[in-house]
C-alpha cells in the first residue's frame, strides 16, 4: 500500500478508537499485528470491532503516525524532528521505542491528552500501547483518599527533608497522586519542584488554579523544572544528580528502576531535600522488600537504618473496576512513632512487627480499607475477595451481613 493510504488508514484507525469507545474515558489503547483493538475503559477492556484485525502494515503505519506527532520543546523547529532516527530503525536495534506524542482530535471537537507510546515487536508483528495522559490534575481531595490521610501527605510535603513512595501496578493512578500532590505543594508553599520523567505525563502550570479579582493570572507560590528522559537527559540516574545541581526543595523520579537511582535517592533525601517516586510494588511491607532487593544482603541492616530515618511514607494504591467507573484502594504506612521505626529498622522479611504497625498510629492497612469500601456499598463482595492482599485470614472475618454481592 502506498505510503500516504497506510498515513489516512493510520488515522482512521486513530479516529475510529476514539470514535467508538472516547465516551468511556480511554486510559490506554492496545494494538498487536493481526488482532483486534483493544481498550481500557471506565468498563473494563473493550474490543473495537469496527475495524477488524489489523494487518501488521497498519499498525506499523499507525505507529509511525504517533512518532510524527512527537511533542516538539518550545523553540523547537521541524527539522529537529525530522532528524530523529527513524521509528522503524529504533524497532529493529532496540526492538522497543518509548515517545511521547501530541493528543488526537476527537470526534466532537476537542483534543485527546498527550499519549505515552511503546512502540514493540513480538510474535504476530509490530505492537503498539498508548497510554492517555491528561492534562488536568486533580485536586488532592478527589482522589478517594480518606482525609486524614491527605492531611499527612500535606504535612510531610512541607518538611525539609525526606523520602516518599507511591506504589502500585501500572494503572493504578500513581502519576495520578503524584501531581495532585506537587500541583498543591507548587501553589500553597515556595518550593522549588525539579521533576525527571519518563515521559512527563503532567504539564504544571506556572499560575495559581484561580486568577485575581480582575481575572489575571496569580504567579504560583512555587515553581517546577521538568525534564525527560531521553529528551533532556539521558537517564534517571544522569537526571537526578543533575537535579541536585538545581537547588530543589521537591524532586520527584518517575520511577525508580535500579540500585544506582535508589541509592542517590535515598542520599539526596539524607542531605536536605524532599524526594518522592514510585515503585511497582503492592503493599508497604513488600515495597521495603523491593528495596532490599536492590542491595547485597551485607547492606541491608545499614539501609534500614537509613530508611528508618528518612522515609517518610509508603502510599500503596490500586484502582478496582465498578460499574461506576474505578475505585481507589490504598495503604498508608506514614513514619510517625517510634513503633514504625523500629519496625522498619528491624525489618527482615519476615518479621511482623511492621505488619503490626500498619494497623495502629493512625495507618491505613489495604483490607482494612477494602472492608470499608465493601461496607459503604462502593464495591461488591466479589470485588472484595479478588483484590485482598492477605488470603490467609478466616473466612468468617470476610461475611459482611446484608452487603450483596
Amino acid at each position: 500500500m502506498e505510503p500516504q493510504k497506510l498515513q489516512a488508514q493510520a488515522q482512521y484507525v486513530m479516529s475510529e478508537v476514539f470514535a467508538q469507545a472516547g465516551a468511556n474515558s480511554i486510559s490506554d489503547i492496545q494494538m498487536r499485528s493481526g488482532n483486534w483493538v483493544y481498550c481500557h475503559t471506565k468498563k473494563g477492556l473493550e474490543i473495537i470491532s469496527t475495524l477488524g484485525e489489523l494487518p501488521s502494515e497498519i499498525v506499523m503505519a499507525v505507529i509511525e503516525f504517533l512518532y510524527s506527532r512527537q511533542e516538539a520543546d518550545a523553540g523547537a523547529d521541524a527539522a529537529r524532528l525530522q532528524n530523529m532516527k527513524d521509528v522503524k530503525q529504533r524497532l529493529f536495534d532496540d526492538k522497543v521505542a518509548d515517545f511521547s506524542c501530541d493528543g488526537f482530535p476527537l470526534p466532537d471537537g476537542t483534543i485527546s491528552g498527550r499519549m505515552r507510546v511503546q512502540a514493540h515487536l513480538s510474535t504476530s508483528g509490530p505492537g503498539v500501547t498508548c497510554r492517555i495522559l491528561s492534562d488536568e490534575i486533580a485536586a488532592m481531595e478527589t482522589l478517594g483518599l480518606a482525609r486524614d490521610t491527605t492531611r499527612a501527605l500535606k504535612e510531610f510535603m512541607t518538611r525539609r527533608q525526606g523520602f516518599g513512595l507511591v506504589t502500585g501496578q501500572t494503572g493504578s493512578g500513581k502519576s495520578t497522586t503524584l501531581a495532585a500532590i506537587l500541583d498543591w505543594l507548587r501553589q500553597n508553599h515556595p518550593r522549588h519542584i525539579v521533576t525527571v520523567e519518563d515521559p512527563i505525563e503532567y504539564r504544571y502550570s506556572r499560575f495559581m488554579a484561580e486568577p485575581d479579582e480582575h481575572g489575571r493570572p496569580i504567579p504560583s507560590a512555587g515553581f517546577t523544572t521538568q525534564q525527560e528522559v531521553g529528551k533532556h537527559v539521558g537517564s534517571y540516574q544522569q537526571g537526578l544528580k543533575d537535579a541536585l545541581r538545581k537547588a530543589p526543595h521537591v524532586i520527584l523520579i518517575g520511577e525508580i528502576r535500579d540500585r544506582e537511582t535508589m541509592e542517590i535517592a535515598i542520599e539526596a533525601a539524607q542531605t536536605g531535600h524532599i524526594v518522592i517516586s514510585t515503585l511497582h510494588t503492592n503493599g508497604a511491607v513488600k515495597t521495603l522488600s523491593r528495596i532490599l532487593e536492590f542491595f547485597p544482603q551485607e547492606q541491608h541492616r545499614s539501609l534500614l537504618g537509613r530508611l528508618s530515618e528518612i522515609l517518610m511514607f509508603i502510599l500503596s494504591q490500586g484502582l478496582i473496576p465498578t460499574d461506576n467507573g474505578r475505585v481507589l484502594n490504598y495503604e498508608f504506612l506514614q513514619n510517625n512513632s517510634s513503633a514504625v521505626r523500629s519496625g522498619i529498622a528491624s525489618y527482615d522479611g519476615a518479621a511482623k512487627s511492621l505488619e503490626d504497625a500498619i494497623r495502629h498510629s493512625g495507618n491505613i492497612e489495604w483490607d482494612a480499607n477494602l472492608k470499608n469500601l465493601l461496607n459503604s456499598g462502593k464495591i461488591t463482595h466479589t470485588a472484595f475477595q479478588m483484590n485482598r492482599m492477605n488470603e490467609e485470614e478466616g473466612d468468617d472475618l470476610l461475611f459482611i451481613p446484608g452487603v450483596a454481592s
